[in-house]
C-alpha cells in the first residue's frame, strides 16, 4: 500500500532535519493518511479510500465526496477514485 491520499494525491516529501549547529541529516514528511468510508449521496453507497486528514477536512467543507469529487483535477485521484467519479457522473446525468 503506498502512501499516498486517493483523493489529493498528497504523497511523501523528503527534507532535512536541521540542529542547533546546523548539521542537516535527511528525514521523511509522511502524509497523515486515514483509513475511511465515504457515501455517495448519488450513489447511496459506501466507498472505502486512504485519505490525508487536511482531505477529509475538505470533504466535509465541499460538501461530501460528490461535489469534491466534482471539483478534483483527475490527474490526482488514485483509479478507484476515478471509476467512482465516473459513475457519480453517469448517474447524474441519467438523471
Amino acid at each position: 500500500m503506498s502512501r499516498r491520499c486517493e483523493l489529493t494525491g498528497k504523497g511523501v516529501m523528503t527534507g532535512n532535519n536541521v540542529s542547533h549547529a546546523k548539521n542537516r541529516t535527511r528525514r521523511v514528511f509522511r502524509p497523515n493518511l486515514i483509513d475511511v468510508t465515504l457515501m455517495s449521496e448519488t450513489l447511496e453507497k459506501a466507498f472505502k479510500f486512504r485519505v490525508a486528514a487536511s482531505a477529509l477536512r475538505t470533504v466535509d467543507h465541499r460538501g461530501g465526496l460528490d461535489a469534491f469529487l466534482a471539483k478534483a483535477n483527475d490527474a490526482d485521484l488514485s483509479a478507484n477514485a476515478l471509476k467512482v467519479k465516473k459513475d457519480i457522473n453517469k448517474a447524474n446525468a441519467a438523471a
